[in-house]
């Protein structure tokens, strides 16, 4: 990478830090600090942890689509924005329906898409897997930092430093936006933001609706573990600030698995896998709807489910790359996003109203029985090889499209093209064997 996209890979990197840091802090905390609120119930708890995913779920496409048109920065800047008037929302609330009010909001600035796309506009084809990477180990080391750290947070400040923190954090990443992230040429490619004609074709494709239901009950799953974790953690006699102290080993103890089982997978994503994964999520999650469990039995259940849950959401988005046909992976990944944020906010919602009416071992065992369907629908997900996604420019027109792919599809190591002549753009999927050579040769002539 050049200076320029390493500047522009570490900046994105802190946005996305920062942004979802303030997002994943109140999971672990909010269970607990919520009972002081004078309408506190097991319901709104729930539509409290999950109540962002709803927006989040919703806006995801659209917000990606309306950078194409304003611009990507305007759009960043739009969503923090948002999000920050949400936090101060929900720290300001005397009630659970206000907290819930501000958490809607923070939901509504999705700016994923646009920060994806902006990563994108920024950097150099050939480098662009790195810059992705970076933002991608940036999410994971938010969500791991902020289950530490909320807490201990809690503890001194209350929920209202909570969501201060996550508003002030907000409001930081803006001038690393503006000033900071340099300006890149925008690309309106089909392969980084969603297309409205790709949608319908893309929800019903036989191997991306397993991926997307899959993610959703993923993080309708952990949404459900942080509505009922923290008050599990209470009848042990842990106060709100010692929790972080299970939260750090049990984290260290599941990424040793994941390393375990990526070593096993040799670079490849195996079905059997994957079934390991969703077994082990299961197994946690029947583990703790047994009652009169220990300690160690709580933390051996957690460290399960967080070594399947870390393999499953590292592995997730590249089948989805993978599968998606060429210039139709924003699209894909758009939809992923949409389900996986939706399933955060039904995890709340059902966590929620199960303890309401029933009981926390109760929710629990819906956590547990939810993998049996879960596993029925991996067993149809076919293993992909890994590819890679190539755009490249070139000049024709209806008339000679056929004719063109054609060609292409003969050039070594070519699996998938889409042509799109409304702006020349060419969208390739190949392996190692690509000869980009005669692919530029087939396109000039």
């Amino acid at each position: 990478m050049n200076a320029l996209e390493l500047r522009a890979a570490l900046a994105l990197a802190s946005v996305y830090v920062l942004r979802m840091m303030g997002l994943f802090m109140v999971m672990p905390v909010l269970a607990v600090a919520a009972m002081d609120y004078p309408d506190y119930s097991p319901l709104l708890v729930g539509l409290a942890v999950g109540g962002y995913g709803l927006t989040q779920a919703a806006l995801q496409i659209p917000m990606g689509m309306m950078s194409d048109k304003w611009g990507r920065k305007p759009v960043i800047l739009l969503g923090l924005a948002v999000f920050a008037l949400g936090s101060f929302v929900a720290a300001n609330a005397d009630s659970m329906v206000m907290m819930i009010v501000g958490r809607i909001l923070q939901g509504a600035g999705a700016i994923a898409g646009a920060i994806m796309a902006l990563a994108t506009d920024v950097s150099r084809e050939s480098q662009r897997a790195k810059v992705l990477a970076i933002i991608g180990i940036a999410i994971g080391f938010s969500f791991y930092l902020a289950v530490i750290l909320g807490p201990l947070i809690a503890n001194s400040y209350g929920l209202t430093g909570v969501f201060g923190i996550t508003g002030i954090l907000a409001i930081l990443c803006m001038p690393l936006v503006k000033w900071v992230v340099p300006n890149g040429v925008q690309l309106s490619s089909g392969d980084t933001l969603p297309q409205k004609d790709q949608l319908k074709r893309l929800v019903f494709s036989s191997q991306l609706w397993r991926l997307n239901i899959s993610v959703m009950i993923l993080h309708m799953m952990i949404t459900l573990l942080f509505v009922q974790l923290p008050v599990t953690l209470l009848n042990f006699d842990m106060a709100l600030d010692s929790h972080w102290t299970v939260y750090l080993p049990v984290l260290g103890a599941s990424i040793v698995g994941l390393i375990i089982m990526m070593g096993m997978a040799r670079g490849r994503t195996p079905k059997s896998l994957l079934v390991t994964g969703v077994v082990l999520m299961g197994g946690a999650f029947l583990a703790l709807s047994l009652e009169d469990h220990s300690w160690w039995w709580v933390t051996a259940a957690v460290v399960l489910f967080f070594t399947g849950f870390n393999y499953l959401e590292a592995n997730f988005p590249a089948l989805v790359s993978s599968i998606a046909p060429a210039g139709q992976k924003g699209t894909a990944m758009g939809l992923y996003a949409s389900f996986q944020f939706f399933g955060a906010f039904l995890g709340g919602v059902i966590s929620g109203l199960v303890t309401d009416i029933w009981s926390q071992d109760i929710a629990y065992g819906i956590g547990a029985a939810s993998t049996l369907l879960w596993l029925f629908i991996i067993f149809g997900v076919k293993e992909a090889s890994r590819v890679k996604r190539v755009m490249m420019n070139g000049e024709f027109d209806n008339s000679n499209i056929s004719s063109i792919e054609a060609e292409l599809m003969r050039v070594p190591g070519v699996l998938e093209v889409t042509l799109n002549s409304q702006n020349n753009a060419v969208y390739l999927k190949v392996d190692r064997d690509f000869d980009a050579v005669k692919a530029r040769d087939v396109l000039s002539a």
